[in-house]
């Protein structure tokens, strides 16, 4: 049999037979990798240890230690074995199937009893059977006919359709975890026993239709997670809690900030205390971006479909689109209208008024423009994901040799606003050309080039998602990590070259010809309504003094210092401090439980000894201790820590 060469991660070659299992390979490098190998990659494709390697390639050998790799494993293995204990438990029901998803997997089964929290841990506990009984996992591939057959026999109905649903030609490999088998494209680990059985959970219980078809059969879907070691499982077990008591919905209620209803889905009902927190927000943003040199503007919400059929949008976006037919008068016909789902067509509009210059450029117009878009009712989510939200929208007219510098700079302005905002730290996504695109590949070079390059100016890691970048131009994308480690992706800056020549805009260049500008778009916050929402939960509710939209509450100890509570708001809210009163009769412990539930910063308390001396009781959320001091002194600082970063 002939020799085949693979070259490993070092670069280092060694020959072999044709026909060599990984496995094979990895005892042969050595005994002890041998025994930690879980997988290999073989040209870049993650497979098993067991399957035949008959052509030279790249190769590596992968253990617990590589964490793509090892959380994919035992992710997927996880929902083998768990279908396999379900179907031990209870055999007659029907499996259908069970994809990796982020931090765990689910699997969906036809099964004639709803599963309950009980059966969880009944479940939970035949998986770490099967673990600790070291099964050997093993792969073997299948024609058509055998595979319709096997299911067909064992009364597995969905399997028997979803092999007819993979193309022709294409294998069906097979999966056993001991005597259980299902269809799959693998890879999977070398027996059970490689699970680690303390570092996986059963979460919960949902219906899910069979291929996502409300015609068809309603599904149970169990859902789990799993890690590579129990500290890990902790550590998401303790996000998972502090994210439900951070939840900005749960807190929207305690603070009394917004609230959405059914005769208008997707739509925020903004309460007093969330406009002012929505205020204080786009105050901030208007004053950096003013002074990051762009010029405000406003454009309509509702536009004429021929605009969005120059644009492109009527033909890729239109069922996104809210749609409006007019009646105009003395017309043959309906005038038919949309609810801009984006700015940037109206953006194109305000500069094609009048003769642009290479002088006028770079030109940087900035809109908090109210967007609609049609959100399936399944995929909306508080603020985070609804069909009428505002942007922080900005495009950047401006030539090519100004990409790399206006993209620094607005790099710059983000990396200033998160950090005001309490992010430090957030990533860089950089997506390059895909496949499909406008544009000639010297252009492409060129923007490429221009936003990699402010990047590496800026000395910030960034990752390159090669062939993500939209059709028009590449991007960036920016993600943040908030207080509990969840990450959030929210600006963007995206080069187009299409937008700008199909909208007819132009600038007479320096060499006295016309040309068309480049188009940038960017947001720092992306939609101010979910910007809120991870705002909202990073914070837990409790923002610094500055973007808080209740400051300070100024309550009564005795109804006779409530003269002396208003003087004492009056003062406040002179010094620039949002200040309230509390003069109901109530006692003092049950206005400060009620004010801290509504994430007041700080309450001031004022009985007769305040009011002789000249003081407040100051006490801070989520301190139970309070301290006196003398009003001048409370007020000075409090004005200072309630200056937005901007202004200081």
């Amino acid at each position: 049999m002939a020799d085949i060469t693979l070259t490993l991660p070092d670069g280092n070659q060694r020959s072999y037979p044709a026909g060599i299992t990984g496995m094979e390979v990895a005892k042969d490098i050595s005994t002890s990798l041998g025994k930690k190998a879980i997988s290999c990659s073989v040209n870049g494709e993650h497979r098993d240890l067991s399957r035949q390697i008959d052509a030279d390639a790249s190769f590596a050998i992968h253990t617990m230690q590589d964490d793509a790799q090892a959380l994919e494993l035992i992710r997927h293995d996880c929902a083998h074995i768990m279908a396999r204990a379900v179907q031990e438990i209870w055999p007659d029901v029907k499996v259908t199937i069970g994809p990796v998803i982020e931090n765990g997997w689910y699997y969906d089964f036809d099964r004639k009893e709803p599963f309950s929290s009980e059966d969880l841990a009944v479940i939970e506990k035949k998986m770490r059977e099967i673990i600790n009984k070291r099964d050997a996992v093993r792969t073997e591939t299948w024609d058509r006919a055998r595979a319709i057959k096997h299911y067909q026999d064992n009364d597995e109905p969905y399997k028997v359709e979803l092999v007819g649903m993979i193309p022709e030609g294409q294998d069906l490999r097979m999966y056993w975890h001991g005597d259980w088998q299902d269809l799959c494209r693998g890879p999977h680990l070398v027996h059970t026993g490689q699970l680690p059985g303390d570092s996986f959970k059963l979460m919960s219980v949902a219906g899910a239709y069979w291929r996502g078809d409300s015609n068809n059969q309603m599904l149970q879907r169990i859902y789990g997670v799993a890690f590579k070691n129990k500290e890990d499982l902790k550590a998401h077990l303790y996000m998972l809690e502090q994210a439900a008591l951070r939840d900005h919905r749960k807190l929207g209620r305690e603070m009394d900030l917004f609230h959405i209803q059914e005769e208008a889905p997707g739509m925020v009902f903004w309460h007093p205390t969330g406009w002012m927190l929505y205020r204080v927000l786009q105050d901030y943003m208007r004053r950096r971006q003013i002074a990051d040199g762009y010029l405000e503007i406003n454009t309509p919400q509702i536009v004429d479909r021929k605009l969005w059929e120059a644009s492109g949008h009527w033909e890729k976006y239109r069922e996104n689109m809210f749609i409006t037919e007019i009646d105009e008068e003395h017309a043959n016909e309906k005038r038919v209208n949309a609810l801009k789902p984006m700015n940037c067509p109206c953006h194109v509009q305000v500069y094609n008024q009048g003769l642009k210059s290479y002088r006028d450029l770079p030109l940087r117009l900035a809109e908090f423009g109210s967007c609609h878009r049609y959100e399936s009712s399944g995929s909306m989510h508080g603020l985070m994901r609804v069909r009428g939200f505002t942007q922080d929208d900005a495009h950047i007219f401006c030539t090519e040799d100004q990409i790399a510098s206006e993209t620094k700079k607005f790099i710059e302005l983000l990396s200033s606003v998160y950090s005001d905002l309490g992010f430090d730290t957030f990533d860089i996504k950089f997506s390059t050309r895909p496949d499909v695109r406008a544009g000639s590949d010297a252009v492409w070079d060129k923007a490429e080039a221009a936003l990699e390059s402010a990047i590496q100016k800026l000395g910030l890691p960034y990752e390159i998602d090669e062939g993500e970048g939209a059709f028009y131009g590449p991007k960036l994308d920016f993600k943040l990590t908030d207080a509990i480690g969840r990450e959030w992706q929210l600006g963007t800056l995206q080069a187009d070259f299409v937008l700008p020549e199909r909208l007819e805009a132009e600038y007479v260049g320096e060499d006295g010809s016309k040309h068309c500008p480049v188009m940038l778009h960017r947001a720092t916050l992306g939609s101010f309504e979910r910007f809120l929402g991870v705002l909202i939960e990073n914070y837990a509710g409790r923002f610094p003094l500055w973007l808080a939209p209740r400051q300070v509450v100024v309550a009564s100890i005795v109804t006779d210092a409530n003269d002396y509570v208003t003087e004492t708001v009056d003062k406040l809210k002179a010094a620039g401090i949002r200040a309230e009163a509390d003069l109901r009769n109530e006692k003092i412990n049950y206005k400060v439980r009620e004010h801290s539930l509504g994430k007041v910063p700080v309450i001031l308390a004022v009985g007769m000894r305040e009011v002789a001396e000249g003081t407040v009781s100051v006490r801070r959320l989520g301190d139970k201790r309070t301290s006196v001091q003398d009003l001048t002194d409370v007020i000075v600082a409090l004005q200072d820590e309630a200056t937005p970063p901007d202004l200081r």
